[in-house]
């Protein structure tokens, strides 16, 4: 909390290069990419960071495979290069994982002929990956039982990436890494309006979670540059702003639901749902993720409905030969997000069915000013790159412009952590019910700054503590996390900075050990009022 008050503080108080509103991806990669090579940069979010679409993926990093279809052989290609490189750059976080694909009899094509879409695939991607493999419907069985074959005429295997932590996470690291390199971050600060005044933009803002109960007062924040990376409420900031663009955003909505481990592989199970769209069963250690639904929305803010939930139902049950067929009572978790897909003109009518997620990025070089619609977290490093060149083409100095700006820190660094941590044994305290090594998890989420764990640990060995059962979170991650990850809300914590609340059911959270505790660690006296303003939004 003290560091979001000094960072809203110095928002007030300097002039800087770029302002980016919005940390959603697209807004967290251009902050990382832009104060990496050497822009003096200011990142706000009207909630918090990754608060609508990244916080709702499937948590896939795909080379989309489905657009072959669509014959967008370029957008594929360039798609399984942007998967590579971000499986090269981030080893411990995007991991390659096998998709086994049923097909019905009866599907508008064979399965031969899908499954050479599979050897294409695996060819564009450069042989990164497994190579796909053709299986009957008895192979498919064997393979994973819960698959219900009656009705198949055969699948095959191939493979793509995953986060294996949640999106959100892996958001707020670009968002740390930008604050690592000097980038003046707060989440929960709201701009209404930006002017272009004299040649600077002054971006009025107000912060909408001030807790000492005094009301806020609007703020103004000066920048060269304002970059609207509002995913998908980039158009309503834009017409705040009175800002004309080239393209404009269709809003299709997408929900997945989280229920227990439903399958013994750990493979994503994709089927063909009885509308025709790809449907998943995907694994999130110890339960799973089914979905999705793909549903065009009007409103960029939806929620889930009777119809959504039935719908996940319905499939998933007549897909897989599970002991029960699967209810509400089954749901732990729902995720529900609309998918920003950017479409050229002002027109509604556009098949939106057919669109892919790429991003289109709109500049008004005059007035230095740019939006960026669509994308998807597999071309996130694209982004980053793209912004900074439009930037640079603006008239904004970046001193640093060859430097690397993405990807985990060095083998020599990890070699490091990995020999500290042996000497704490702390693999020793890996709870059962984990399904990675205590070290593992820990540079994965934190990196280099996993050596601030440590420390901790190696002050007071109480550190290594599981604070709650079935969260798999030390003591030392929360003081880590009270410092330095800017929670204000206790949703905050356990919906994006960790996957707690996709794992747990909210009444098991209120209820949880440690969770009185692990309040008191994040916000100190507010404790109990931030506790009781969770129970008050789950009930």
């Amino acid at each position: 909390m003290l560091l979001r008050h000094t960072n809203i503080n110095k928002l007030r108080e300097n002039e800087f290069d770029v302002l980016v509103v919005g940390s959603g991806i697209n807004g967290a990669v251009a902050a990382a990419a832009l104060t990496r090579k050497g822009a003096k940069v200011a990142l706000i979010d009207k909630g918090d960071f990754a608060g609508h679409t990244s916080s709702n993926s499937s948590n896939l990093a795909w080379g989309g495979i489905k657009y072959l279809e669509n014959h967008e052989y370029l957008l594929v290609n360039k798609l399984c290069k942007s998967r590579n490189h971000l499986m090269r750059s981030y080893p411990s976080t995007v991991k390659e994982i096998r998709f086994l694909t049923t097909l019905q009899n009866g599907f508008r094509f064979p399965a031969w002929f899908v499954y050479i879409g599979t050897v294409l695939y695996w060819l564009m991607g450069r042989f990164f990956t497994q190579k796909p493999t053709f299986l009957k419907a008895s192979a498919i069985k064997k393979t994973e039982s819960v698959i219900d074959v009656s009705n198949s005429q055969g699948g095959f295997e191939y493979s793509d990436a995953f986060l294996y932590d949640n999106d959100a996470r892996f958001v707020f690291n670009f968002v740390r890494n930008a604050m690592d390199n000097g980038a003046i971050v707060a989440n929960y600060v709201n701009a209404s309006e930006s002017k272009f005044v004299d040649g600077v933009w002054e971006t009025t803002a107000l912060d909408v979670a001030q807790t000492d109960g005094s009301e806020a007062s609007p703020f103004t924040i000066r920048s060269k540059a304002v970059i609207n990376a509002c995913g998908p409420m980039v158009d309503i900031f834009n017409e705040g702003n009175a800002q004309q663009t080239e393209h404009h955003h269709l809003f299709s909505k997408g929900v997945h639901l989280i229920v227990d481990k439903l399958t013994k592989v750990d493979k994503v199970l994709a089927f063909f749902a009885s509308d025709g769209r790809l449907f998943f069963v995907i694994p999130m250690g110890q339960k799973t993720c089914i979905g999705t639904t793909d549903d065009q929305v009007e409103n960029p803010i939806t929620e889930v409905t009777d119809e959504d939930r039935q719908f996940i139902l319905d499939n998933v049950n007549s897909l897989l030969d599970l002991a029960a067929p699967l209810t509400t009572e089954d749901i732990i978790s729902e995720r529900c997000g609309v998918r920003p897909l950017a479409v050229k003109g002002s027109s509604s009518s556009a098949d939106w069915v057919q669109l892919s997620r790429k991003h289109a990025i709109d500049v008004d070089k005059q007035k230095r000013y740019m939006s960026i619609f669509g994308g998807k977290l597999t071309d996130c490093i694209n982004v980053g790159e793209e912004v900074c060149e439009h930037i640079q083409n603006m008239g904004i100095a970046l001193p640093e412009m060859e430097r690397i700006w993405y990807g985990e820190s060095s083998n020599e660094i990890k070699a490091e952590f990995e020999y500290r941590a042996k000497l704490l044994e702390l693999d020793s305290k890996t709870p059962a019910y984990s399904s990675e090594k205590l070290t593992t998890r820990l540079w994965r989420r934190y990196d280099i700054h996993a050596l601030q764990i440590l420390d901790e640990i190696q002050r007071d060995p109480s550190q290594a503590e599981q604070l709650m059962e079935n969260a798999e979170y030390l003591r030392a991650e929360l003081h880590y996390a009270s410092r330095r990850e800017m929670i204000t809300k206790l949703e905050d914590f356990v919906r994006r900075r960790s996957k707690i609340e996709m794992v747990l059911r909210k009444s098991d959270i209120i209820e949880t050990r440690g969770m009185v505790e692990a309040c008191e660690i994040l916000f100190g006296e507010q404790a109990e009022a931030k506790r009781q303003e969770y129970i008050n939004a789950a009930s």
